[in-house]
C-alpha cells in the first residue's frame, strides 16, 4: 500500500554529516531510497531544520545548504521527483517516488519575510513556524511563556494563505495553535499524536484536534515513542490507539503518517525504519477496512490537496 509520509530529517543528517552519508543507501539514515522503495513510500516530505545552537546570521546559509543536499544528494536519483506543484502528487510514475521540501521552524528567515520567498521558490511547500522554543513569530511548546503568534507570525501565516502553502502546527504553543486556526487556510499537524492517550507537550489535546478536523486539516501520526507512550519505548499496537482515538474524535478521513525518521533516536519495535512501514500498515488492516487504511496511508492526504488546490 502507498504511503505519503510528512516529515523526516534525513536534510538534517545529510547536513551534519556535511554530504558524507549517501542518500541512496547509508544504514545511518532511517529514510534512505533503498528504505523507501522497501516500504512502498510513494511521497516523502524533508524538513528543513536548524538547531539553535547555529548563530543567528548563519541559519539561512544553513538552510540553504540543505536544500543543497536536497537537490544534488535525492534529487540526483532519477527516481526521485521533487514535488513543485500540488498537482505533481498526482501525476507520479509508478516508479517515481516524490520528493517535498518542508520547513521545521521559520528561525533561518529572522525577520525577513523575503527569505521565505526564496525558500518558497525552492520548493518549500509546508512550514511550521517554531520548533519547540521561540523565535521571532511564535512561541514553541518548549517556551515556558506559552505566548501566541506575534504580528510577523501573522504575516508568515497570511503569506502561506497567499501562496498555498500548508501551515503546520506540530511543535507550537497552545496559544499559537489557535491563533493559526483562526488565519489559516490549510492547518495540518505534520507529526503529532493525541495528549488524551500520552500527555507530552508536543502532542494535540481533543480540542485542537477538533478544530483541525472541523477546519478540514490533517493531523499525521508520529512514530516517536516518548509521543506515543510517555516513555523510551512503544510498538505498533500502542501507536494504533492515536489513530483510534482520533477515528473516535471523527477524524477517520483526517489522518496520516508523519514518522520523524532521523529526527528521532528512539523507534517503535517493529517499525524502525521507512523500509518497515508496510508492517503498520498490515497492523492497521486487522482493525480498519482496506479503503480506511489506504485513506490512512496516503488517500486522506491526496483528498485534503484536491480539496484545496485542485477544485
Amino acid at each position: 500500500m502507498k504511503i505519503i509520509d510528512l516529515h523526516c530529517d534525513v536534510l538534517y543528517k545529510l547536513w551534519l554529516s556535511k554530504g558524507k552519508l549517501r542518500f541512496l543507501d547509508s544504514p545511518e539514515l532511517d529514510a534512505n531510497f533503498h528504505r523507501l522503495q522497501q516500504g512502498r513510500v510513494k511521497v516523502q516530505c524533508f524538513a528543513i531544520f536548524i538547531p539553535d545552537h547555529v548563530n543567528t546570521e548563519e541559519k539561512f546559509s544553513a538552510a540553504i545548504k540543505q536544500v543543497h543536499y536536497f537537490k544534488q544528494m535525492i534529487l540526483n536519483n532519477k527516481r526521485m521527483k521533487q514535488i513543485q506543484n500540488w498537482g505533481d502528487f498526482f501525476t507520479l510514475k509508478t516508479d517515481e517516488i516524490g520528493a517535498m521540501l518542508t520547513l521545521e521552524g521559520v528561525d533561518c528567515i529572522g525577520n525577513d519575510i523575503s527569505k521565505l520567498h526564496i525558500l518558497h521558490e525552492l520548493g518549500v511547500k509546508s512550514v511550521g513556524l517554531t520548533w519547540n522554543f521561540a523565535n521571532l513569530a511564535a512561541d514553541g511548546v518548549g517556551e515556558e511563556r506559552g505566548a501566541g503568534l506575534t504580528n510577523f507570525g501573522k504575516e508568515i501565516v497570511s503569506f502561506h494563505n497567499e501562496h498555498g502553502i500548508l501551515t503546520d502546527v506540530s511543535h507550537l504553543s497552545e496559544r499559537a495553535f489557535w491563533d493559526v486556526m483562526e488565519r489559516a487556510k490549510y492547518p495540518i499537524a505534520s507529526h503529532s499524536n493525541s495528549k488524551k492517550l500520552c500527555p507530552h507537550p508536543r502532542n494535540l489535546t481533543d480540542e485542537q484536534a477538533d478544530q483541525l478536523f472541523q477546519k478540514n486539516g490533517i493531523i499525521h501520526v508520529v512514530y516517536h515513542p516518548p509521543f506515543i507512550t510517555n516513555k523510551e519505548k512503544a510498538n505498533i499496537a500502542d501507536l494504533i490507539k492515536h489513530i483510534d482515538h482520533f477515528c473516535e474524535l471523527g477524524g477517520v478521513e483526517n489522518i496520516g503518517l508523519g514518522s520523524d525518521f532521523d529526527g528521532i533516536e528512539l523507534h517503535v519495535n517493529n517499525l524502525e525504519n521507512s523500509g518497515k512501514q508496510q508492517n503498520l500498515i498490515n497492523e492497521l488492516l486487522k482493525y480498519y477496512s482496506e479503503e480506511q487504511v489506504k485513506g490512512f496511508a496516503a488517500k486522506n492526504f491526496l483528498k485534503f490537496i484536491k480539496r484545496n488546490f485542485q477544485s
